[in-house]
């Protein structure tokens, strides 16, 4: 069996780059254990993030209705007993471990694969009996693909960033090899996905704060059923990815490289827009610094690159929502409450007078000197004004970034936040089955922790 890396086929002018990605997947039999370890890292901070995400208003939301949209069948949906077909169970999980804004992301994909990529693979895996070598293989090429479309893009002339704008494509290619699909289908399942994604038409326009966000679970959904569709004989646009002013042909089917972009994905500390952990870090850095407790602080100047300026960043959101895409108010929350407060953000801190109030005293705006820092980086500089002194702080790379990446520790510990609505056996069998997946168990083990007892 092979375990090694492939080069990115060679393209002929011809060929479609949505056949080339197809190709470069059928080729890989399975990915090095280096990367299957990364896997299954994303897997557990996919599931914590999950797991408190099944307790917002879009989880219950979700798992309300997807029964009456797509019926019931086998995959299961995550801390519950309740059966689903697999696209209905991927949407529901997806949604769980989106709503949050605490899933993972990549920063040349400006966005979150691993949302999206995780429930479509566990959910086929469980109905097609996947071994754990074939799941955690699943993921890494999805995830691979997905960024490499994404990152593909030139993200400083696109509207929007969008996860759902790109991930469907990861599905279908992933959830297409798991199950054994032709080149040709998964092609047409990659370019129906890219054809049929979200619109994230508000995106950049709407000032209230929704559920529907990035729109990652009805990409999710919208990538299985492309490669039904597929199958079936639905035929895509195969030339989706092939407008030279839309997409960079090299970074899209750039050769062989040293990792797959699954090892540099990056981990998040608060419940919020990737965009504003500099400036949170920096904050609370420089209160430490000053000894300034909320009230000493008599004002905050944050500096950061001009795409941050295009979140809401309201001062007294009215939604948890709105919350996560506004930097002054989870910088005040960190400030008044501690970064803990961020994971996860708890509603009732929205009517919370003194982080509202602490928001109103700080300042954003743009600078020069981070213009092309975007998307390979989110700094800001921080400036805090408190007992009649001031310090500034530069955050290049916020915690989690590869860059600045977190311990194994302190990934356990976050799975352990947030999965203390789940009983402390359900967690603890839940880790212990991501962290054996193809070493000790197989995906048997880890459906079943994650199927509630209750």
């Amino acid at each position: 069996m092979n375990t090694t890396r492939k080069s990115m086929p060679a393209t002929p002018r011809r060929e479609c780059s949505a056949s080339v990605l197809a190709a470069y997947c059928r080729k890989i039999e399975r990915v090095p254990a280096g990367a299957h370890a990364c896997a299954r890292r994303t897997v557990l901070d996919t599931l914590g993030v999950a797991a408190a995400g099944s307790k917002t208003q879009a989880g219950r939301a979700s798992l309300k209705a997807a029964a009456e949209i797509w019926g019931d069948g086998a995959a299961p949906v995550w801390f519950s007993k309740k059966l689903l077909p697999p696209v209905g169970s991927a949407f529901v999980n997806a949604t769980y471990a989106a709503a949050l804004d605490l899933d993972d992301g990549h920063r040349q994909a400006s966005g979150h694969p691993a949302a999206a990529i995780v429930p479509a693979v566990l959910a086929v895996a469980t109905s097609a009996g996947s071994s754990a070598d074939r799941l955690l293989s699943a993921i890494v090429l999805g995830y691979e693909i997905a960024v490499r479309i994404s990152a593909a893009r030139d993200i400083s002339t696109i509207r929007t960033t969008d996860t759902g704008l790109w991930c469907g494509a990861g599905v279908a290619a992933a959830c297409g090899w798991l199950t054994g699909q032709s080149t040709a289908v998964i092609a047409h399942a990659i370019a129906i996905a890219g054809q049929t994604a979200t619109s994230q038409a508000a995106t950049g326009w709407t000032r209230l704060g929704h559920t529907v966000k990035e729109g990652i679970p009805w990409a999710t959904a919208n990538g299985l059923q492309a490669v039904a569709l597929a199958a079936a004989g639905h035929l895509g646009p195969l030339d989706i990815l092939d407008d030279p002013g839309l997409y960079d042909q090299q970074r899209l089917l750039e050769g062989c490289s040293r990792s797959f972009a699954i090892e540099e994905a990056y981990f998040k500390l608060y419940s919020c827009c990737r965009w504003g952990h500099a400036a949170i870090d920096g904050a609370l850095v420089l209160a430490k610094r000053l000894q300034a407790g909320p009230n000493d602080i008599e004002g905050l100047s944050i500096e950061t690159f001009e795409r941050a300026l295009t979140l809401p960043n309201q001062k007294e959101p009215q939604s948890a929502e709105a919350a996560q895409y506004s930097i002054p108010f989870c910088v005040a929350l960190a400030l008044v409450h501690g970064e803990k407060a961020l994971l996860p953000m708890d509603d009732a801190h929205l009517s919370d007078g003194r982080v509202t109030g602490l928001a109103g005293r700080i300042s954003l705006s743009s600078t020069k000197d981070y213009a092309h820092s975007f998307p390979a980086g989110t700094p800001a500089r921080v400036t805090m004004t408190a007992k009649g002194r001031n310090e500034t702080i530069e955050v290049l790379y916020p915690r989690g970034e590869a860059q600045n990446p977190l311990t194994a520790r302190e990934l356990q510990e976050k799975f352990l936040k947030l999965s203390s609505a789940l009983s402390h056996q359900q967690a603890s069998d839940i880790a212990a089955a991501v962290n054996g997946l193809g070493i000790h168990h197989g995906p048997a083990a880890l459906i079943e922790a994650l199927r509630s007892s209750g």
